[in-house]
């Protein structure tokens, strides 16, 4: 049984990605962290590894097994590549991406007024 909630799990990921994306990086890709539902994180590999016949391997050798090791034993990874299965469920953790856009907005509409643009 799984101890720890989504979010708990999606900070955790979070905190030891760059952990992993040294290892994908040396293969000229990157890795983005999409959401977690029910300890399942679902990631996006980018770069040259987007694509790339290797990424189940990449996924399922590297990547889970050492959040595996980081995080919890029955952690499990999915990379979200366009493939059936692999989709990103619409109700998984995530950060929220629109308040960030909206202080975004809101400082530049502040600048735009300050200036009178």
């Amino acid at each position: 049984m799984m101890p720890f909630s989504d979010e708990e799990i999606y900070r955790a990921t979070k905190y030891n990605l760059s952990k992993i994306s040294t290892y994908i990086s040396s293969h000229g890709g990157d890795i983005r962290l999409l959401g977690v539902k029910s300890a399942t994180i679902y990631i996006e590999l980018t770069g040259a590894c987007h694509g790339c016949a290797m990424s189940l391997m990449t996924t399922k050798m590297v990547v889970q097994e050492e959040f595996r090791k980081l995080i919890h034993p029955e952690i499990k990874v999915i990379n979200v590549d366009g493939m059936p299965g692999n989709e990103l469920p619409k109700n998984c953790y995530k950060e929220e991406e629109p308040i960030k856009e909206k202080r975004e907005n809101g400082l530049i509409n502040k600048i735009k007024k300050f200036f009178k643009l």
